[in-house]
């Protein structure tokens, strides 16, 4: 039994397969040399692997199950485990992206010619991504029909954990020691902010769903976008380490009372859906503008504000607050994610590469299809992307969707003796005002590192100039 991104016991639709055998189980988990190519684990992520594997593997031991681990090819350390074992069989669940997919196609015919039985199974996903198609057979490119065939479909119940299973009678393969992977950061260890904030694993995840069906699932809809609350259900690490699946998400939800709030939790489950089928019939979307003539636009080689945005010294509170959140958590308030985005691609004219292989490295949601398809999003080059011209402006998103600076004083607290209106933007305070609140600008909190009207002026340019163009004059 092949675990990767699906660290659970229940709703495992290859678990509960190779349980209903009646087979001798192994569970195995390969950190492979091959994932995803180019684009292997980030550190943040490393950091919530580690812990994940260690919750799976108290709850396999619960079942008198171990959870051997190996590093190495992947098709080669399955190769290995066949012979050092004689299994008859290897199952696994699902990955979507275009590389993991290839491999997994590789690896089932090799077991198949040798006379292995190699089997795969949905378990990450509502749907198959080849299974939500417009009335012309083809895959959705805009969210909003995609999501209004998806609400036409049945979800498939979850599946409970087996209640049995057959462990293994015969010497245990040998085992890697999770510690001798160094997932963990420990020269610096910076992960401390991660572990303040996180409980990982299988029960963690449905206890922290269970707290927001309770609580802040009502009012979902308008506190969602507050940055300063706790009002979203923080599940996205869980959901992609297969923690829990989102039909265990669907069917919770399902079974509350109806609201506006839930509904639109479940519109998120599906635009992560979307994310993913969009990724199944665009393997380039991590590297390459899905509308292809935003290959003419003339992005910045700015190491030096990168480094700004990267590390929140912009002197944009919102912005600011947003990428110290990241740092110090591995995680960030959507909303603020969009903010963010923008102003890299559209204030600082930055490649969004660039901002798509940070949130990589330091989120611990890092998911291929979210983060690419989220990224090509905010800057305009993506499937049902928001416009170009569509510019983030910092001080106002702070305003609404901040207002007493509850969310910048707790990831800014230099500024956290200014009034409620000057916190959104400091350089507008009197002299007085920032002396009174022990700021010196370009001191103690950064001047801006751009000027918002003229950097919006410069993005505008630029795509007028060469992708408008480009695309014949096209607005679409």
């Amino acid at each position: 039994m092949w675990f990767r991104r699906d660290l659970r016991l229940s709703d495992h639709a290859a678990l509960s397969a190779a349980a209903e055998t009646g087979l001798e189980i192994l569970p195995f988990f390969i950190q492979h040399d091959d994932d995803l190519e180019d684009w292997h684990t980030g550190a943040a992520s490393k950091w919530w692997l580690h812990a994940s594997l260690e919750s799976l593997q108290r709850d396999l031991g619960k079942q008198d199950l171990r959870l051997i681990l190996r590093h190495g090819r992947a098709s080669s350390v399955i190769a290995s485990l066949v012979k050092e074992t004689g299994a008859s069989m290897v199952v696994w669940n699902r990955c979507y992206d275009p590389s993991t997919l290839d491999r997994d196609a590789t690896i089932k015919n090799s077991l198949r010619q040798s006379g292995c039985k190699a089997e795969s199974f949905q378990g990450s996903v509502l749907f198959e991504p080849w299974e939500v198609r417009t009335g012309t057979d083809s895959p959705y490119r805009v969210f909003t029909p995609f999501w209004r065939a998806c609400r036409q479909r049945t979800v498939a119940p979850a599946l409970e954990q087996p209640r049995q299973f057959r462990s293994f009678s015969g010497e245990w393969p040998q085992s890697d020691d999770l510690d001798s992977w160094k997932l963990q950061p420990s020269k610096p260890d910076w992960a401390t902010g991660l572990r303040e904030t996180w409980e990982v694993g299988e029960n963690c995840a449905h206890e922290r769903l269970g707290q927001f069906l309770d609580t802040a699932a009502a009012s979902y809809k308008q506190d969602r976008d507050l940055p300063g609350l706790d009002g979203t259900s923080m599940l996205s690490p869980h959901l992609h380490f297969g923690e829990i699946s989102p039909r265990q998400i669907w069917h919770a939800v399902d079974a509350r009372e109806p609201n506006e709030g839930s509904e639109t939790f479940l519109k998120e489950v599906g635009w992560r859906e979307f994310c993913h089928q969009l990724l199944f019939h665009n393997p380039a979307l991590p590297d390459k503008n899905l509308r292809a003539e935003f290959d003419a636009m003339p992005w910045r080689d700015d190491p030096e504000s990168l480094a700004l945005w990267q590390t929140g010294q912009t002197g944009y509170p919102l912005i600011d607050a947003g990428m110290r959140q990241l740092w110090q958590t591995g995680w960030m308030h959507n909303r603020v994610r969009m903010v963010v985005a923008s102003f890299l691609s559209k204030h600082l004219l930055i490649d969004w590469l660039h901002g798509e292989r940070w949130f990589w490295d330091t989120l611990v949601d890092a998911d291929l299809a979210n983060n690419s398809a989220g990224w090509q999003w905010v800057a305009g080059c993506g499937a049902d992307a928001a416009p170009f011209f569509r510019i983030f402006n910092p001080m106002t998103q702070s305003r609404k969707f901040d207002a007493k600076g509850t969310y910048i004083r707790t990831w800014v607290p230099e500024l956290a003796a200014l009034s409620d209106r000057d916190v959104h933007e400091p350089w507008s305070a009197s002299p007085a005002e920032l002396l009174a609140a022990g700021i010196k600008l370009g001191e103690t909190y950064p001047e801006p590192c751009v000027d918002h009207g003229a950097a919006r002026q410069r993005a505008l340019d630029a795509y007028k100039a060469h992708v408008s163009t480009s695309n014949n004059g096209s607005k679409d």
